[in-house]
């Protein structure tokens, strides 16, 4: 192997060629290509001073900051140390050998998994596993809000070679309420405007489930959450007696665990809701309802379903630790 092909090979200095022939003659391929230590300036921290920016960057930041940024932690950092000062990119290096990022946060969905958790997810679980019966329809329930907002100055559409432009300035108009139901085995779902979530307005959307939606159904099993409007009380609110028992009687309600609102699926059409209809400015409650019903007209057409493959099997696999907890428990 001549040097030029060695340098062309490795687009390195003479003296790294050098080194490079030395070290296959001497020792082999494998010390050749081995880059070896390199000088470079002391480590200015030891060991002691590392673990101080983990539990700095671990803590809460200072007040009037969301996050600790490079520049805060090394002004807390000299400091708590007094050293004269430290470099920005020290900093980034220690954090990234150990694989802090303070300005990273992640949405925790799960709540405190006890035996009381763990029951109801299992039974989500396996009613979802069942197979599709029109008698007994299993329906998905949540609300979502939705920000009136109008413009006070008129956009500009979209040209060829521009994009389209709306003014910064808004007007608020109110805020709506929507009811999502949803029916991943007819692949169907209806969205309904409300100016409230009240007690009244969920009883009034259960009648219509059981009147309008599933009238030759025996009985409709809903999912909800645990919100304090979704529970039979609301109907005796709403209605007579016999009027609210007459309802209640064809429906089953069924709740998720607290803090577990992953596991009602129609969070997942809520969300698709969003971005298909509703990533934008409405400014009424007309116009909110008639896109809605446009969304919903056309899903439906679609019968766009969910795929859900999250089983009991799939929970006592993946959630191991939770229910390695349960043994002994009173």
């Amino acid at each position: 192997m001549t040097d030029q092909a060695i340098t062309d090979a490795l687009s390195v200095s003479t003296s790294t060629v050098y080194r490079v022939k030395r070290d296959f003659v001497e020792y082999g391929l494998e010390a050749a290509l081995s880059e070896g230590s390199r000088p470079g300036q002391p480590r200015k921290t030891g060991a002691s001073e590392d673990a101080l920016l983990v539990s700095i960057a671990c803590s809460t930041p200072p007040a009037g900051s969301c996050r600790w940024t490079l520049s805060l932690l090394a002004e807390r950092w000299v400091a708590l140390t007094g050293m004269e000062e430290v470099s920005l990119e020290c900093i980034r290096q220690r954090l990234k050998s150990n694989e802090l990022k303070p300005w990273q946060r992640k949405m925790w969905c799960l709540g405190q998994m006890d035996a009381a958790y763990i029951a109801q997810l299992e039974h989500i679980l396996e009613l979802y596993a069942e197979p599709p019966c029109p008698a007994r329809p299993l329906v998905n329930v949540d609300e979502a809000g939705k920000q009136l907002v109008g413009e006070v100055q008129a956009g500009r559409p979209m040209a060829p070679g521009q994009v389209s432009k709306v003014d910064y300035e808004y007007e608020r108009k109110g805020v709506a309420n929507i009811y999502l139901c949803f029916d991943r085995h007819r692949g169907w779902r209806h969205a309904k405007v409300t100016k409230t979530k009240t007690a009244t307005d969920f009883a009034e959307l259960m009648r219509e489930l059981v009147d309008v939606h599933y009238p030759e159904a025996e009985r409709i099993r809903v999912v909800l959450d645990n919100l304090n409007t979704h529970r039979p009380a609301s109907l005796y609110r709403t209605f007579p007696a016999p009027e609210a028992r007459r309802v209640l009687r064809k429906l089953e309600f069924h709740y998720t665990p607290k803090h577990a609102s992953w596991l009602n699926m129609v969070e997942i059409e809520i969300g698709t809701m969003n971005q298909q209809c509703l990533d934008r400015r409405i400014d009424s409650m007309d116009l909110l309802e008639s896109e809605l019903a446009a969304w919903e007209t056309r899903r439906n057409r679609e019968r766009a379903s969910i795929n859900w493959l999250f089983d009991v099997d799939t929970a006592r696999t993946k959630l191991h630790r939770a229910y390695d907890k349960l043994t002994g428990q009173n």
